[in-house]
């Protein structure tokens, strides 16, 4: 056995000349502890969040017309109480055109379809007694092409003519102009003609989503106001779209532009002064160093989601993924096939060595832009028992995306709507989201005719597995929904699972996994077999720890994919 444990001293010394971690391939085992501890004045709410992500639209249908609506998910506030997240983050549910609602066309009125302003009003006064906060989805960075902004602007009326990016001609093939996120070299997958005012506009997204000119300060004054606007409705906050595209200085910065930081730090002190507590979190989908530049110095935003945690994790759990070149070797002697889940250990330290606190990083598994997790693992339950538990066991504020808690999975690929489809409350019509005939995702108005038929079948499999839903899952003691109730009694419950709590993780040559937190005394830990072969525990030193998860215990064997939670009395 080849044991590493940093203390803070170490980790300092480390951190000015850090090493790639050992290979399993001659480690027995290989341990990393690394110290959370932050300072910080004072713990704001959501550091002790644990968010769930609702897109409205796929969540409940109150009024049986097929969409998801506002007093739905005011009927199932008991429900997300009972599942014990306190925060809630909404998808876009102002008024567009799409149903995803990420393009506005209006920037004070509700979505038609989820109802009215006093119902929504009426939701966030329900959530609000409950204990649980709601963001909602802002997008700034672009709006509708049918948007009143673009038509007038278009006309080159004032003083919408510069609410946009204009220019004259396309730029050259090999200017440098594309897809900021991919590199690529094809100006026309940004720049769009407008016949009206015979010129190109920008449009990061695409035709339909223009991008707004946030050097123009009417614009900017505009975007404030529609903070307030929504802030003063009682929202805790806002998650931000998009973020690292605000503004973007020419071919060769469309991304993550100095202009960019600075706007967001500007936005927050502005809705900081609205509400000192408002909550912001950015989209930036990047590696960590770059997603903690939107910390901007203490200025910028408050958080920033981990993308990568959400990859290492899955990942692990399914090793013919992408990043193969991270997994460790068959033993030919148990047959057992072995990852290294160093990955994780990794990640924590990229977040600690960033110019971002670890308090300022988010993680979660995946969201409305991903594969679901239940898809990505084949529906395995129980090795998405593991992608949970592994996602509580990494500090910071964790993000649930709905159905995560219950294994749902997608139809198929090709179209977004597979991972957005409607939550499965039951083994009734339409899973309980409806008692319409036919829900959203079968409207040829939305997709044509080619994205509605995928449903009926998909959903005769999902009720016939009878397992894939609420009420099937309350009634088990140890189905995925009840270990994510317990995950998050337990990061609510326990000092050292918050950000100052230390981390250790030890990987065994068995294919065991253990990840130890602790806090003034207070100790909890994870252990995950990563193979498909029950094995030994044995050689977890347990000490005073006692199970509060074990179903897949059988004296001293671990299952195949089974979990096993410990603590010490508080």
């Amino acid at each position: 056995m080849k044991t590493f444990t940093l203390s803070a001293l170490a980790l300092a010394i480390m951190l000015t000349g850090c090493q790639s971690a050992p290979s399993l391939n001659n480690v027995t085992n290989n341990t990393e502890t690394s110290p959370l501890n932050t300072e910080q004045q004072a713990n704001p709410w959501w550091e002790n969040a644990i968010f769930y992500q609702i897109w409205p639209r796929s969540f409940y249908d109150s009024d049986a017309d097929g969409h998801g609506d506002f007093n739905g998910m005011t009927q199932k506030l008991p429900y997300l109480q009972e599942l014990g997240v306190n925060a809630l983050w909404l998808t876009p549910m102002f008024e567009a055109p799409s149903y995803h609602g990420y393009d506005f066309t209006e920037f004070y009125q509700v979505e038609n379809d989820y109802g009215s302003m006093a119902e929504f009003e009426a939701f966030i006064k329900a959530a609000d007694d409950k204990g649980m906060k709601v963001i909602l989805d802002l997008v700034i960075n672009h709006i509708s092409s049918n948007h009143e902004w673009f038509q007038r602007s278009a006309n080159n009326e004032a003083p919408y003519a510069d609410y946009f990016i204009w220019r004259d001609d396309m730029p050259k093939a090999g200017s440098g102009w594309g897809h900021a996120w991919s590199n690529n070299d094809q100006p026309d997958a940004v720049w769009h003609w407008n016949e009206t005012r015979q010129q190109y506009y920008y449009g990061a997204f695409g035709a339909s989503q223009p991008d707004l000119n946030l050097r123009h300060p009417d614009v900017v004054a505009e975007m404030e106001k529609m903070a307030k606007f929504w802030l003063d409705k009682g929202v805790a906050g806002f998650r931000l779209d998009a973020v690292r595209f605000a503004m973007e200085g020419g071919a060769d910065a469309q991304a993550d532009t100095d202009e960019t930081i600075a706007y967001w730090q500007h936005f927050n002190q502005y809705v900081k002064s609205v509400d000192p507590e408002a909550y912001l979190v950015g989209e930036a989908w990047a590696d960590i160093p770059v997603a903690a530049k939107y910390f901007g110095e203490g200025k910028g935003l408050d958080q920033g989601f981990d993308f990568e945690v959400g990859y290492k994790i899955l990942g692990l759990l399914k090793p013919d993924a992408s990043g193969e070149a991270q997994f460790g070797t068959m033993q030919s002697n148990q047959q057992v096939s072995t990852v290294d889940a160093n990955v994780l250990k990794q990640n924590l330290q990229q977040r600690i060595d960033s110019t971002a606190p670890l308090d300022f990083f988010a993680p979660f598994l995946t969201n409305h832009d991903q594969q679901r997790v239940a898809y990505q693992l084949a529906e395995h339950d129980d090795k998405a028992k593991l992608a949970a538990a592994m996602l509580f066991s990494s500090p910071g504020t964790p993000y649930i995306y709905y159905g995560e808690e219950i294994g749902l999975t997608q139809g198929g690929t090709g179209h977004d709507v597979y991972k957005r489809a409607p939550m499965q409350w039951n083994n009734s019509n339409q899973a309980g989201f409806t008692q319409a005939q036919t829900s959203w995702v079968e409207q040829a108005e939305l997709f044509g005719d080619n994205y509605t038929q995928w449903w009926p079948e998909y959903l005769a499999q999902q009720i016939n597995a009878a397992d894939r839903n609420v009420k099937t899952q309350q009634a088990q003691s140890n189905s995925l929904w009840r270990l994510y109730q317990h995950l998050i009694a337990l990061k609510k419950q326990r000092p050292e699972l918050g950000i100052k709590g230390s981390y250790e993780l030890t990987q065994h040559s068995n294919g065991l996994v253990e990840i130890t937190r602790e806090l003034n005394g207070s100790k909890s830990m994870f252990v995950f077999n990563l193979t498909a072969n029950p094995q030994s525990v044995s050689s977890i030193k347990r000490d005073d720890l006692t199970p509060n998860w074990q179903h897949d215990l059988n004296g001293e064997q671990l299952a195949g994919y089974g979990l096993l939670l410990l603590n010490n009395t508080l």
